[in-house]
This record gives C-alpha cells, structure tokens and sequence, in this order.
C-alpha cells in the first residue's frame, strides 16, 4: 500500500542487503518511523513490544529474525536457542509458531555455513506468500462487498472493523481491508466505521491512518457503539481479522471481536472473518478452552498515549492510583456466530468439514 504516494511493505531488507526494516508501529498515528533490526533480540523485542504486530507480520518478523541469527551464529545449538526466544514472544497468534516451524524445517537439515543463504530466502518467501495470500483474501471478499451493493443499488455500503487487520497488519494489503481497498478502488463506495480498539487503539491509531492515506471514507467510533449502529441499520456487513482460527472455525481475534459478532448475530448483520490459511491451527478444535489468551501489562490500560494541544505526546493516566487491573488481549468467537470465513481459497462456512476440504494438506 502507499504513504503519501509511496509504497511500502511493513518488513523489508535494508540496502545493506541483510539488516531488516520495519514500521514501527508504536509511534502511529502522530509519527512515522522506520526502526532497524541488526539482531534475533531487536526481532523478538519488536514482537514483543508491539514495534510490529498482527499474526502475519509477527510471523514474517520472526522468520528474519531467525535469519538474523544465522548470520551471527549458525549453529544447531544457536538455531534453537532464537526458535524459542522467538517463539515466547506473543503466546496466541499462532502464525508465529507456523513461522518459526516452517523456517526450521528448511534449516535444520542445510549446512550451518549455508543456513544465513537460506533462511533469508526462507522469510522473504514467506513475506511474498502473505503478500498473494491477502491479495487472493482481497478478490474472494470484493465480491461479497460487490453483491451487497448491487443489492442495494449502488448505494453506500457500511463496513465496521474491529482492532487494524490491515496491510499494518500483514506485509501488504491487510486482510480485513484487503476487500475495503479493491472495493474502493473499483469504484464500488464504501465507508468504514472504525472500533478504536481499547486499551492499545490499533483501530484510532493505525486503521483509520490507513484508510485515510489510502483514500477510504471511515468514521473512528468508541467500542461499544457498534450495536447500536447495527441496532439503526448503519451497518450492512462486519469483516474482521483473525489471529488464531480452530479446526472447527471459533475464530480468536483482538479482545472486543465476540461482541461484535454477538450484536452482529442479533441484528442480521453478515459477520465475516478473513482467513489467512497460515492463521488455521488444525490441532485446536475448542477455541474457548485451548487457544492461550495472552495477558498484557495493565498499563495498556490505565495509561494513554497521544498528542496535546501544544503538538508534544505525552502519556496520561486515567485510572486512580493503586486500581486493580486486568488485561486480556484476545477473545474467542464460536464458529456458530460466524457467516463465512473469506479465505485465499475462496468464501467457506466456519465449520471442521469446510476448512478441512479448502485446506486439506493442512488438515490431514
């Protein structure tokens, strides 16, 4: 996608031809900044701390991060040792693990002097594979939008979003918007109502950033106000994103997402999830009992960051001091209040036997 009329990925490989450059995501939406990854650390750390997130990036993030490593220490015993710090980065994406899995597979039988050649063939591989994937995710979902607006006789159609499942999100494209983006720039008119995602406001801070460097009318709104949007009809589809999906189709997203689908499911209002193939984890099938929920700092929560009257950041707390706090960063969907699930390999229902037909050598 583009920042003020040039393209960029959210990963690439430095002029230097081996250090990696990300977007560090941590300064959206009042700052854009490129931060540099020389080291497996500086890669976790990035994961870690948000620098880069969404399943798919985490996951592109690690790959080059075990790249990094074999260019300082190719060894069987340092292979390992960055497979597990990266791994203890982020508990519940699993496009992490699938990542981090993949690029051992190809290393572990190479040579340690050939392993830096090849791992980073192996991560700019699985970059570019993100890339068609969220592009075939944008096609399958355009059409949806597509139908819709035909039925409505080329009038505005409304999509709300929850958490940035956008190209922030992805290396290019986004999941979730993929299908906004091509929609819009079918000519097809839009308009994107935009959850702020409390208590870290991907949605406020980078989804609508997004959106408006591309072009697409969006409206940012507070969490709770989608029910009452789908309660007055203003919303006529939801598409989110997703970080780990079960065998059987219970989809966990960015805490908040189950309540969409709840108001969604009560309303008539089409709830669908894009799916990279990559974020299925055949070997989950009860979402609500086995995917880890990771647990993030309660500062996430009682503290604000953004932009003062004067143009400095600052960051204020909003809480009275000594508040207990909880922070639970994802929640689980069930497969039943799920419409479709918009995948590379077309629309299918959230069901065991659908994903294992779409996907059947990741199944088996």
């Amino acid at each position: 996608m583009k920042i003020r009329g040039q393209h960029y990925r959210t990963i690439w490989l430095n002029d230097d031809g081996w250090s990696v450059d990300i977007i560090d995501q941590t300064k959206f939406p009042h700052l854009f900044e490129v931060t540099s990854l020389q080291t497996m650390e500086q890669a976790a750390v990035a994961i870690k701390d948000m620098l880069v997130r969404g399943a798919p990036l985490i996951g592109a993030t690690a790959a080059y991060g075990l790249a990094l490593q074999m260019r300082s220490d190719s060894s069987d015993a340092a292979l390992e040792q960055a497979y597990q710090t990266l791994h203890a980065t982020r508990p519940t994406a699993i496009n992490l693990k699938w990542a981090l899995d993949r690029m051992m597979a190809i290393l572990k039988p190479v040579q340690p002097q050939d392993r830096t050649e090849a791992a980073y063939k192996a991560a700019a591989d699985i970059c570019d594979e993100d890339v068609e994937i969220n592009a075939a995710i944008g096609r399958n979902g355009l059409e949806i939008i597509r139908r819709l607006s035909e039925a409505k006789g080329g009038a505005l159609v409304n999509i709300l979003t929850h958490c940035n499942a956008g190209w922030l999100a992805t290396v290019d494209w986004g999941t979730a918007t993929a299908p906004v983006y091509m929609a819009h720039d079918a000519g097809i008119p839009v308009h994107v109502w935009v959850d702020e995602t409390r208590p870290r406001n991907q949605g406020a801070s980078l989804t609508t950033w997004e959106l408006g460097n591309h072009g697409v009318p969006n409206t940012v709104i507070v969490d709770n106000a989608g029910g009452h949007l789908m309660q007055h009809g203003q919303v006529d589809i939801v598409f989110v994103g997703t970080d780990r999906t079960t065998a059987n189709g219970d989809v966990c997203n960015k805490i908040g997402t189950y309540l969409k689908a709840l108001a969604a499911y009560d309303n008539n209002v089409p709830f669908y999830v894009t799916l990279p193939s990559p974020t299925i984890d055949f070997t989950v099938h009860d979402g609500v009992r086995e995917i880890p929920i990771e647990e993030r700092s309660g500062l996430e929560v009682s503290h604000l960051t953004g932009k003062t009257e004067n143009g400095s950041i600052e960051t204020i707390q909003i809480v009275p001091d000594g508040t207990e706090l909880a922070n639970p960063a994802f929640d689980v969907t069930p497969a039943r209040l799920v419409t479709g699930l918009v995948t590379e390999r077309g629309v299918v229902e959230a069901s065991a036997e659908a994903l294992a037909k779409a996907f059947p050598e990741r199944a088996s």
